[in-house]
């Protein structure tokens, strides 16, 4: 590995300590990101209650990457005589006003928002009512309903969008627990993610995602996932997401779990021993920049990118990505995304990871 720093280890105590690597540890999953291979899961319940909608929607998850374009399935089993199909977002935040996307007859359909600038009805035969939307984004993933209006009869389902993609814990230059949740949210924006949900959050859990540091979530909420307990992340007790709850926006302060998905641009490995300002003319010089912390996150999740050699990001972090652990590479059997935190940037010890 070009250059040498000691590696600190952020693990719950107030100061940071010598430890071996410190490292953000998600497993790799597979999983189909193709809209056609929707998973239905239908609600016996419900089924019963539609008279016009076909009952396999219920309850369906579609899974795509950002930048793809994904179809939510809504299909009518009978036309009454009037109706509308009204698409909307439910955001679990959203108060007033309701999130419409688009709202449709047998002839026309109106768009609504910035969702519906990207959106359209499929149509592909006379009772498809499906929504397409085009090149996602990181926070399109969410519940939408398709409701048929129809006077008395309304009736509706709801079909979940996944996003695929990967949480990274990110922590300020200034230490642990800095953050306000304003603020969480503006440093994960300008490193290419979102603030996570829980719902993302958890399924990094189950993927292998382990860290003993709160942070905060996209609705206010503080919490960290542990798989292995310790006596520093919660004691005896057992595996799961730890939660501190809501908290104040305005006056807490955390650490940020971030979200992002698959990117336009690739990452690339500029070998040498620079400065931070040296790595980055180096990354100029190759037609490029410095890569974000998502960036470089986001080729290891779904590029399998691999590097042993720690390399200056644009935040003025060091880090470097392995997707095949082995021992001169950290020491963790994990793949993962390695950390050197924040280096003096003057010093001239590590390569340069590029975005372009």
């Amino acid at each position: 590995m070009s250059g040498h720093l000691e590696l600190l280890d952020f693990t719950g105590s107030d100061r940071a300590t010598p430890f071996i690597m410190n490292c953000a540890v998600i497993l790799l999953l597979t999983s189909s990101c193709f809209t056609s291979s929707a998973l239905y899961i239908p609600n016996r319940a419900v089924t019963s209650k539609l008279k016009y909608l076909l009952e396999p929607p219920v309850y369906a998850e579609v899974v795509a990457r950002r930048g793809q374009n994904a179809t939510l399935p809504c299909i009518l089993r009978t036309k009454p005589r009037h109706y509308k199909v009204k698409w909307t977002k439910l955001e679990p935040e959203n108060v007033g006003r309701e999130n419409i996307i688009m709202i449709s007859n047998a002839q026309a359909f109106k768009p609504y928002g910035h969702l519906g600038a990207r959106a359209s009805l499929r149509r592909s035969h006379s009772m498809d009512a499906s929504l397409q939307i085009r090149r996602l984004l990181l926070d399109d993933g969410g519940k939408y309903r398709c409701e048929l209006v129809n006077g008395i009869e309304d009736e509706s389902v709801v079909i979940t969008l996944r996003i695929e993609g990967v949480v990274f814990p990110y922590q300020s230059e200034d230490g642990r627990y800095r953050l306000t949740f304003h603020e969480a949210k503006e440093i994960c924006a300008e490193q290419d993610g979102i603030l996570a949900s829980y719902h993302q959050l958890y399924r990094a859990w189950t993927e292998g995602l382990d860290w003993c540091n709160a942070g905060w979530l996209q609705d206010g909420t503080v919490h960290y996932p542990i798989i292995q307990p310790r006596p520093a992340c919660g004691g005896e007790l057992l595996p799961g997401i730890r939660s501190y709850g809501a908290k104040d926006k305005n006056q807490d302060r955390f650490d940020a779990f971030c979200f992002t998905s698959q990117t336009s641009g690739s990452v690339s490995f500029v070998s040498g021993s620079f400065s931070f300002e040296q790595a980055g003319h180096a990354c100029q010089r190759q037609g490029a920049e410095l890569a974000l912390v998502g960036h470089l996150y986001s080729a290891w999740r779904f590029q399998n990118y691999d590097q042993c050699d720690g390399g200056w990001l644009r935040d003025g972090s060091v880090r470097f990505p392995i997707s095949n652990p082995r021992e001169l590479c950290g020491g963790i059997p994990e793949a993962g995304v390695r950390s050197f935190g924040f280096p003096n940037k003057m010093k001239p010890l590590f390569g340069a990871y590029c975005y372009m």
